[in-house]
């Protein structure tokens, strides 16, 4: 309270909304939903598990329970009904919404809940046991005595043929058609560009580079797209790729076709072919993947979005481009993390599987 009586007098009702705008524009959209999601699932639990409004600052008690509720053994239930989220507390989740299925969350949800519950203390201006040896060993011997698959966002990768079944099945007669292949061939070939980057991408994010010059062809149009902050890039930091050859064709057609010469790239378009003045959503850009492998002969099930990124360096690494250099394009921080996306079916049946 006395920080907070401090700060009153100091900080000003326009220095609090610069702060606030700072915020909102230094941590991104999908920071602040999942910030938001995550206090409105605590504080639900905590009213749910304890009777009361979540604590600030949590004591370590409490959040060795929030583990105890979320990280347990199913086969320890089945025999032990005591054992994890007790049935009333889970049951006042689902009623409210907050639970959907009847199993423990997966260890990276409780680590984020965690991160985020961190977060918001400090913000606050509060310390809190976060970081204690007791919590960090309960998380790490939990996610040890109940292992489970990592599941992927997109079952398939969209590689380079699951790419062009799809695109066989955008025409050049209709401006959904024209859209679409021009979402896919700019998303994959820019570095596998996450669905928000694609939904948000701007025509004054573009800008006109020198030709690529070619063998015994004409040169390649050259573009740049300047992402500018990502999801792991720092506040200080302008993201750029590049797109060449005929990914920039079929954006060109696109921006041409639909007569847009500032704002969204990628628009909805309705039955009538009439083209919106607003984005996309991000969620927009995951059903048009879906509805084109399902167009494709393809289980749509088996695809979403995500598997634009996750194709786009399974096929770099087909066509035996360095990794550093696939990296360069889909803008990857690390090694570790870039290298996850190869799946496992390329993996299996790979070279290096095969030394013997």
């Amino acid at each position: 309270m006395e920080r907070r009586d401090e700060l009153a007098e100091l900080l000003t009702d326009q220095d609090i909304q610069t702060l606030k705008h700072l915020v909102n524009e230094g941590m991104g959209e999908n920071t602040l939903r999942a910030l938001t999601s995550d206090l409105a699932y605590l504080q639900a639990w905590s009213l749910a598990a304890t009777g009361k409004s979540l604590p600030w600052p949590a004591p370590e008690a409490m959040l060795l329970k929030f583990v105890a509720h979320h990280l347990w053994d199913p086969q320890k239930r089945a025999v032990d009904p005591d054992h994890g989220m007790p049935e009333a507390v889970s049951q006042n989740l689902r009623d409210q919404g907050f639970l959907r299925t009847a199993g423990p969350h997966a260890p990276d949800t409780v680590r984020r809940r965690l991160a985020s519950w961190s977060t918001l203390t400090k913000w606050r201006g509060l310390a809190g046991a976060f970081a204690s040896p007791a919590l960090k060993s309960a998380i790490r011997l939990a996610v040890r005595a109940t292992p489970r698959p990592r599941k992927r966002k997109s079952a398939k990768a969209v590689t380079g043929d699951v790419l062009a079944q799809m695109l066989a099945t955008c025409s050049t007669r209709s401006l959904r058609d024209i859209r679409d292949r021009a979402i896919l061939m700019v998303a994959f070939a820019s570095g596998g560009r996450r669905r928000s980057e694609i939904a948000g991408l701007r025509v004054e994010q573009i800008t006109v580079e020198s030709p690529i010059e070619t063998d015994g062809s004409p040169p390649l149009p050259s573009r740049a797209i300047h992402l500018g902050r990502t999801k792991t890039s720092g506040a200080d930091q302008n993201e750029v790729v590049y797109l060449n050859g005929r990914p920039v064709e079929a954006l060109n057609a696109w921006i041409d076709a639909a007569k847009i010469e500032s704002g969204s790239v990628f628009r909805k378009v309705d039955r009538w072919g009439n083209v919106s003045k607003r984005a996309l959503e991000p969620g927009a850009v995951n059903a048009i993947v879906k509805q084109r492998a399902e167009m494709a002969g393809l289980e749509p099930g088996e695809f979403s979005a995500h598997g634009l990124r996750s194709g786009y360096l399974t096929e770099a690494a087909n066509r035996g481009i360095p990794l550093p250099e696939a990296m360069e394009q889909s803008r990857h921080r690390s090694v570790q993390q870039a290298s996850s996306y190869y799946n496992s079916e390329t993996r299996r049946s790979g070279r290096a599987a095969q030394l013997l």
